[in-house]
């Protein structure tokens, strides 16, 4: 009898809907309107692509904000597209957002940095010659060169980080004597690198306007990182034109020469500007 009875028992609780041998959880209180969280709704409907774990989301009162599943097939399928090694833009699992038109500009600034690293290399070497002995000046033409190549390759880890492919150009040959019989070497090569430097800045505003023509938003805060650090640049090297103009072709130079040393050991750290 009591058999019968603990059936019954059992196929009341089944008929509840209740689970037999869990214990029975105690209602929560309803939230009020005020305290209610965004609803997020798990679903594992294979059938529509959606799984566990990636869920919409609704506001408060209920329409869906975002669909994931929804929104990401146009990047899963070129993902899925790519190759491994190909050549194509479309081959890139890493790009989004960057138009080819950005990609052949930093490519372009690339060239523009080396040409500038390539100038300054070589009047490194004409200020280190044994009869022009300007150490100074040799140090910090040598620094400048290893700078600006250092801005090439910041510019080729963008270009990776964006999904672009890095194609390096022809360099031209720089001169290798720079002695002037007016100016005097040392101001004739510190004008000529003022005048680099302000090409190089009105080359990295070009760059920016192809970010923005291009709505790229990273692309432009990193060419302006880029930009702030140049304005700096043409300044110090403008400073130095104004000094040598001051002391002419004589023993000033050599003075100058010795602060140029000073200024080498300061190109030579590292930047962590950009």
């Amino acid at each position: 009898m009591q058999a019968i009875r603990g059936q019954g028992a059992v196929a009341a609780a089944l008929n509840s809907g209740l689970n037999v041998g869990r214990p029975v959880r105690s209602a929560r209180p309803a939230l009020t309107a005020q305290r209610r969280p965004l609803i997020i709704r798990a679903a594992a409907d294979t059938a529509t692509g959606k799984e566990a774990g990636l869920t919409d989301k609704k506001d408060l009162q209920g329409d869906i904000l975002f669909k994931p599943f929804d929104e990401v097939k146009s990047e899963l399928t070129a993902v899925e597209k790519a190759d491994m090694n190909g050549q194509p833009i479309e081959d890139s699992f890493a790009r989004v957002g960057y138009a080819q038109d950005a990609e052949y500009a930093v490519n372009e600034q690339v060239n523009i940095e080396y040409n500038m690293s390539y100038v300054y290399h070589a009047m490194s070497a004409y200020f280190d010659r044994d009869n022009v002995a300007l150490p100074g000046l040799a140090s910090y033409f040598r620094a400048a060169s290893d700078e600006e190549r250092e801005h090439a390759q910041t510019l080729m880890d963008f270009q990776a980080v964006r999904g672009g492919r890095t194609k390096l150009a022809h360099l031209t040959a720089p001169q290798a004597d720079y002695n002037h019989e007016e100016k005097g070497d040392a101001l004739h090569a510190m004008e000529l690198a003022l005048s680099l430097e302000k090409l190089n800045f009105h080359k990295l505003r070009e760059l920016h306007d192809i970010a923005d023509a291009t709505n790229d938003a990273q692309m432009a805060d990193f060419v302006e990182t880029m930009l702030a650090e140049q304005a700096k640049g043409v300044k110090i090297v403008a400073d130095y034109v104004a000094q040598l103009r001051r002391i002419g072709k004589g023993h000033g130079v050599f003075h100058f020469d010795q602060v140029m040393a000073q200024d080498a050991a300061r190109l030579a750290t590292p930047s962590t500007t950009y």
